[in-house]
């Protein structure tokens, strides 16, 4: 499976051909919030978010049956920006499951900085 092309169709909410990617008995989870999905449920929720979306690859890890993917999620108006890990198990080149962690880009929190610790990574 390209992974690539995967995440091209997340982020461009393409719900016809994000389901060819798709084990029919998959599911995701999105631990952050403590949702179970099925495909269609996944899809629904991708497809439907406001806005239009794009984003980059920053990181893929490929092990055995699973590939590890970090990828920076953002709105088109700029307003949204968010990290997303997340770890893709397949099955005869299909996705079976995901494990998925968001998060939100945004500053270190006031207690921190107020300490003087950490650098920007760039």
């Amino acid at each position: 499976m390209n992974i690539n092309a995967y995440w091209r169709c997340c982020l461009h909410q393409k719900a016809d051909e994000l389901k060819t990617y798709f084990h029919e008995n998959a599911y995701i989870n999105w631990h952050n919030t403590n949702e179970h999905f099925t495909v269609d449920e996944f899809i629904q929720a991708n497809c439907e978010y406001p806005g239009k979306w794009d984003g980059e690859i920053q990181r893929t890890e490929y092990l055995k049956d699973t590939v590890i993917t970090v990828v920076h999620v953002f709105s088109l108006d700029k307003t949204i920006s968010c990290h997303v890990t997340s770890f893709i198990k397949f099955q005869n080149d299909k996705i079976i499951s995901i494990d998925e962690y968001w998060g939100d880009d945004g500053l270190p929190p006031t207690w921190r900085k107020k300490k003087k610790i950490g650098t920007p990574i760039r």
